[in-house]
């Protein structure tokens, strides 16, 4: 990773630039667009006008398109080259793609990624391959976000769940084997694999090289799509030798939240995807459009763009690689500490995720620090998230609260 930082003046100064190369509503005779700025008897411009993300979002640019298939002759080209150059580095520098080898836009957030990653991958296998919705099955541990569950129900595939084990919550080998016996005599020939980079809860990650091995063992076709909606931007970071991003020939798609460890506004998710794929989404273009859309929202918000692309280039991949340090190192005073008084939990040793056992925690803690359970109904583990506003003052706290 080596994507430079930015002062604040060069980050002004770049978005001030895109901005000017976008039409300028009130300044440019545009008369055929449903959009306009914010309204300034709502929102007021004078105030904003200095901060490149509020004058972003005031400008209202609207990013309808994917921005690597092509940006040329539309309205936004100037934020729109900033999303392109965020694409670039969250593929290449951050995910280890080759330069050039991946499309991508900023979605709406995970779901939205997920949901578009198993959107082609039908299309591929029915187009392809003649395949039936019956057909086609997605493969994913117990732990796995909703949102799969939910592409599941949309998109009218099959979901085949995977049990783990309780302490290490990596997929159990035996159960993954038995059901893929039970889908082939289901008639499902053909399967799409969520692996995770950190889920939600316990930020466990998937062991990829195990679940291809044993895929392959089992002669059966199948597309990887990496949810790193959690530990995208934390993960890569830690462990920059790992080996779920699109180096591994076996991935073919990786889904991104910057409004999570990147702390952009909420609505900011990447997706990505290897060169080739896009073309098979089913979709009729409308004539009045001068770019092909290759998306599943349709407008989108341009300032959710620029804040990733801002907030990259204020810290620089050093600057990124250095918070996520000190994150970790926070997280570690928790583990070392609880192990000094045989608590037991869950963590991976690269996120910054800690799950402790219910019989372990008094609700009093819970509800003092704000702690989310596995199930609200019968709770067995409750999660430490470590952002950047969780510092060393409040692992104290929570240190010496009565009930821990």
């Amino acid at each position: 990773m080596k994507w430079d930082r930015y002062s604040y003046k060069e980050i002004k100064d770049r978005v001030f630039s895109a901005l000017d190369r976008n039409i300028r509503f009130g300044k440019s005779e545009i008369m055929g667009l449903p959009i306009s700025t914010l309204d300034p008897n709502v929102f007021d411009h004078k105030a904003a006008m200095e901060a490149p993300f509020l004058r972003s979002m005031l400008e209202n640019s609207n990013h309808h398109g994917c921005p690597t298939m092509g940006i040329h002759g539309d309205f936004f080209q100037g934020t729109e080259e900033l999303e392109l150059e965020a694409i670039r580095i969250c593929a290449e520098e951050i995910m280890q793609g080759k330069p050039g080898m991946q499309d991508g836009y900023v979605a709406s957030g995970g779901t939205e990624c997920n949901i578009h990653a198993l959107w082609i991958y039908k299309n591929l296998f029915k187009r392809k391959y003649g395949a039936n919705s019956d057909e086609i099955g997605l493969l994913y541990s117990e732990d796995t976000h909703y949102s799969i569950a939910k592409a599941s129900n949309i998109l009218n595939i099959r979901s085949i769940v995977l049990n783990v084990d309780e302490y290490t919550r990596q997929i159990n080998g035996l159960d993954l084997i038995e059901k893929l016996a039970w889908a082939k005599e289901e008639g499902i020939k053909y399967f799409v694999f969520i692996a995770n980079m950190g889920t939600t809860m316990f930020g466990s990650v998937d062991d990829i090289d195990r679940i291809t091995m044993l895929l392959d063992n089992e002669e059966v076709y199948y597309k990887v799509h990496v949810d790193a909606a959690f530990g995208g931007f934390i993960y890569p970071f830690v462990n920059p030798d790992n080996n779920l991003n699109f180096s591994n020939k076996k991935i073919t798609s990786i889904s991104m939240d910057a409004h999570k460890m990147l702390r952009t506004p909420y609505g900011t998710g990447v997706f990505m995807i290897r060169k080739g794929y896009l073309d098979y989404l089913s979709i009729q273009e409308p004539k009045y459009m001068a770019n092909k859309i290759y998306t599943l929202s349709g407008s989108r918000a341009g300032s959710n763009a620029v804040s990733i692309w801002m907030t990259l280039h204020g810290y620089g991949a050093e600057g990124l690689i250095e918070s996520a340090s000190k994150i970790m190192k926070r997280k570690q005073s928790l583990c070392s500490e609880l192990d000094r008084r045989n608590i037991k939990y869950f963590h991976d040793e690269h996120m910054n995720i800690v799950t402790i056992q219910d019989k372990e925690v008094d609700y009093s803690l819970m509800e003092e620090f704000g702690l989310v359970p596995d199930d609200h109904d019968n709770p067995k583990w409750w999660k430490v998230v470590f952002m950047d506003h969780v510092d060393e003052s409040m692992i104290e706290q929570f240190l010496d609260f009565d009930s821990i």
